[in-house]
Parts: C-alpha cells; sequence; structure tokens
C-alpha cells in the first residue's frame, strides 16, 4: 500500500532548534535547526519507508477561528529571529531533496494535513503524520497513524495509544479537547474539567451532545452547574478544534511521490552549511549516480 508522510514542518523546526543549541556555518550563520531537521527527517523516512512525502507548513492562524476566539493563540511568543532565517534555508534544502513542501496563506499546517490526509486515505493510500500536537488524535484510524516525537520508541500510534494517552477514542478527541481546553492554543476548557474527568464523562455518555441532552444525570452538583454555564464555551470549543478536512487547491498524490534528491544541489548546500559529513555523503551518491547514467550509455 502507498504510505504517504506529512511532517509537521514548524514543530519539526521547533524541536529541531531547541534540540542543538549552538551550530554555526562558515560564514557564522546559526545551522542548528537546519542540521537537525534534516537528521530528523532523515530517521523518520528511514522508519517509514514512506512512497510519498510533504513537509507541510503554517500559512498563517485561521480567519475563522479568530473569529471565534481574538485571543487563540495570541500568548505564543514570536518566532526567534534564527529559526526564522533558517526555516527559509530547510525550504531550500526541502527543493533539492526533491520533497515537496507545501504552504498555504492564512490555513494553519493542522487542516492542510487533516485535507492531505482525507484526500490519500481516499485515494487508497496509508498515511503517517508526524507531530506531537494532540489535535491529531482525532485524525487516527486504520487508515492513518501517527509518529509522535515524543515518544521514544518510535510506535506508529494507533488507537489504542490514542486511548492510552487521553482515555478515549480519536473520534471522542474533539469532544475531549473541548471539555478541558488547550492551553497551548488558548482556548479554555470547562472550570474544575481536567483529562480524567472529561474521559469518564465521555466513556458514560459518549459524546458532547449526549451528555448535555442528559445532563441532569450528571450526580455530582458542582460539576452539572460548570458545565450548565460552560455550554456555549464547549460548543464553540468544538468548532476550535475539529480540524478542516476538505480545503480546495491540495496537490495530488503525484505531486507528493518522494523524488531522487539532487545529490549535486545538496552536496553546496551542505558544504555552505559546514555540513562536512552530510557534504561527503552527498558527493559520494552524486559521482555514483553519475557513473551509473555512464554505465547505462
Amino acid at each position: 500500500m502507498p504510505t504517504l508522510l506529512l511532517v509537521d514542518g514548524h514543530a519539526y523546526a521547533y524541536r529541531a532548534f531547541h534540540a542543538i543549541r549552538h551550530l554555526n556555518g562558515p560564514d557564522g550563520r546559526a545551522t542548528n535547526a537546519i542540521f537537525g531537521f534534516v537528521k530528523m527527517l532523515s530517521r523518520m523516512r528511514a522508519l517509514v519507508k514512506p512512497s510519498h512525502l510533504a513537509v507541510v507548513w503554517d500559512g498563517g492562524l485561521s480567519r475563522e477561528r479568530m473569529e471565534l476566539l481574538p485571543e487563540y493563540k495570541a500568548q505564543r511568543p514570536a518566532m526567534p529571529d534564527d529559526l526564522a532565517k533558517q526555516i527559509d534555508e530547510i525550504i531550500v534544502y526541502l527543493g533539492a531533496a526533491r520533497i515537496s513542501s507545501i504552504q498555504q496563506d492564512e490555513v494553519e499546517a493542522d487542516d492542510l494535513i487533516a485535507s492531505l490526509a482525507k484526500m490519500a486515505v481516499q485515494g487508497g493510500s496509508a498515511v503517517v503524520i508526524a507531530s506531537a500536537d494532540k489535535d491529531f488524535f482525532q485524525l487516527v484510524s486504520p487508515s492513518v497513524g501517527l509518529l509522535n516525537p515524543n515518544d521514544k520508541s518510535d510506535t506508529i500510534w494507533a488507537a489504542a495509544q490514542v486511548v492510552n494517552k487521553t482515555g478515549v477514542e480519536p473520534g471522542q478527541v474533539v469532544d475531549w479537547l473541548s471539555l478541558i481546553g488547550d492551553t497551548v492554543d488558548n482556548i479554555r476548557g470547562v472550570p474544575g474539567i481536567g483529562p480524567k474527568t472529561a474521559a469518564d464523562l465521555l466513556v458514560r455518555f459518549s459524546s458532547i451532545e449526549s451528555l448535555y441532552s442528559r445532563l441532569a444525570e450528571v450526580k455530582a452538583e458542582k460539576l452539572r452547574e460548570s458545565l450548565r454555564i460552560a455550554a456555549d464555551v464547549v460548543r464553540r470549543n468544538q468548532r476550535m478544534i475539529r480540524l478542516k478536512d476538505d480545503l480546495p487547491g491540495l496537490a495530488s498524490m503525484s505531486e507528493l511521490v518522494a523524488g531522487e534528491p539532487d545529490y549535486g544541489g545538496l552536496s553546496e548546500l551542505y558544504q555552505r552549511w559546514g555540513f562536512k559529513g552530510l557534504a561527503a555523503e552527498a558527493e559520494k551518491l552524486r559521482v555514483g549516480e553519475k557513473d551509473l547514467f555512464a554505465d547505462a550509455n
């Protein structure tokens, strides 16, 4: 079965940037995020062995979510300048590596990944999403797995891992997050409801719709009242947290095929960044590719 690996670009760039603190190229510019990203991506490819591959980037905040909650993600600090400059270089690297780099204006990477995953599954492919973002738990299915970098076992997460982490099935994750909120995205939940209480409620009532239609069955008066007061917030949260999987203008699967890298171009980039080992490896592959071409003629 063809397999599409979708990489949460900004998440991995940040991860690489913070994992390697001090690394500079011959010109003195920071290269820590570039080096870490290249290594992480290589490791992911070796693990998943995808036939198709794309790195997906945030194109800005969703206008719809901002209208629902103006303070959405407002607490996040600006991207460090050293990282922003390196992301441009990472995109240059992806071009030489013949890896699709995808971004849409005013579209969050999560929604673009959800839409690409749905397209791939409908076409008969398996999908692996590389990200630690718990919003992706809602997409896990028999055809969609999650490679969570926080899980050092390199397990491709399925429904069992999501249940173990959250206490609910993937199809209940939107409701679970809607009850507890998401501090990372500045979305507040129901006061007094944490992950365990939210999971217990959803195990018993199945969904938020069923919970509110049977609210009188919640025995704890304080919890019942808290849910009643927060009803509008919870329903807004559902709209905020549910990923959009029907975006237009998607790249086709044929455009996402993992192509043969431009080894010469990669060698030049690696030398520019001071990655001597990677440069030597790319040069060896470039020479071998050249020799194969000569033999074929």
